[in-house]
């Protein structure tokens, strides 16, 4: 078993490969994500040996690989995936995908096999993968549930892409990069403004009962001004029918096992700009059976003020409940 948190290539694989094609090397300068941001990346969760949405990641890479023109077989490397879980056991595997070094000078490549040829790079980290709390989709799958959180509208925004591009996991991610700063200069503000949540923050005891909750995350709109996803989660919604008012159906997602199939649940497209993410698909998908499948819709400036949910989600962490929203004004919208 490879040493943990070092990166390993791994060679051109087969269904009959074993461990021993994976090799730990050095990336070159000239490797075409480093250079030009060519490739894609996933990551995905293990939990007793096991990785978590497999399928869903395997759909990533036949379908990333087919957009970037790149030669995978993803079958062969999820046999490989499959066996490095098994090693962990719990933690995160990271697959970073790379177009081959070409002959040819600078950011094009050559129409044949050699300009499919990619390189495959994995990271495997041990880390906790939270499962206390479960929640059960309609089609009988659990997502990890987070504990409530509250979330905050940013200034920062993301690009918009035409396709093939826009919802793939590229490599190029500076603007999730300038988000994600923004996010933890917003989050050091809330702390040191606020002496009783900076004391809950540095305590090693849980917050209190009556303590806010802490910002979980950040929602981002694109470049035409439509709210997309979060800094490294895609969001689903719901709306009110009063501005600034609760909602109707105030149930808490940690005591309702009907948390998912209560009321109508929106989600932002991809279609433009964002991540087209594992868990988002996985929860279209768990809905779809249902009386109120998900919805594709843009949110808006003007829907902001009549959320009556609010949750962002991702692979590694499942769902992450919103209890409140801070928009750009100040004005915070109740959940």
């Amino acid at each position: 078993m490879p040493p943990p948190n070092s990166w390993l290539r791994l060679q051109p694989l087969s269904a009959a490969s074993d461990d021993a094609a994976v090799t730990a090397l050095t990336m070159p300068l000239d490797n075409r994500g480093l250079a030009y941001g060519d490739g894609f990346f996933t990551t995905m969760g293990v939990i007793d040996g096991r990785i978590l949405w497999s399928s869903y990641h395997q759909q990533r890479l036949d379908s990333h690989a087919s957009a970037l023109h790149l030669d995978i077989d993803s079958r062969a490397l999820l046999a490989t995936l499959h066996r490095q879980a098994k090693h962990l056991q719990q933690g995160m595997l990271k697959l970073i995908v790379t177009r081959a070094v070409q002959d040819v000078r600078g950011y094009g490549y050559t129409p044949s096999t050699s300009g499919s040829a990619c390189e495959i790079w994995l990271k495997s980290s041990a880390m906790p993968i939270a499962t206390a709390e479960q929640m059960p989709l309609p089609n009988g799958f659990l997502v990890p549930l987070q504990p409530v959180a509250s979330a905050t509208c940013l200034s920062s925004q993301l690009a918009c892409l035409p396709p093939p591009l826009a919802g793939l996991k590229s490599l190029n991610r500076l603007d999730n990069v300038l988000a994600s700063a923004e996010l933890q200069r917003v989050k050091a503000q809330t702390l040191t403004s606020n002496p009783f949540l900076l004391a809950n923050h540095l305590s090693t005891n849980n917050l209190s009962v009556n303590a806010e909750p802490s910002i979980g995350e950040g929602l981002l709109r694109d470049m035409s001004g439509q709210w997309v996803e979060g800094t490294m989660s895609n969001v689903f919604y719901q709306l009110s029918e009063s501005p600034f008012a609760k909602s109707s159906n105030p149930s808490h997602p940690q005591n309702n096992g009907n948390y998912l199939s209560t009321g109508q649940w929106y989600t932002p497209s991809m279609a433009q700009s964002g991540v087209a993410g594992v868990m988002r698909q996985a929860l279209i998908d768990g809905l779809s059976s249902t009386e109120q499948p998900a919805i594709i819709r843009p949110l808006q400036d003007e829907d902001l003020p009549q959320l009556s949910q609010l949750f962002f989600c991702n692979a590694l962490r499942g769902i992450m409940p919103m209890s409140s929203l801070r928009l750009l004004s100040g004005e915070v919208v109740g959940l």
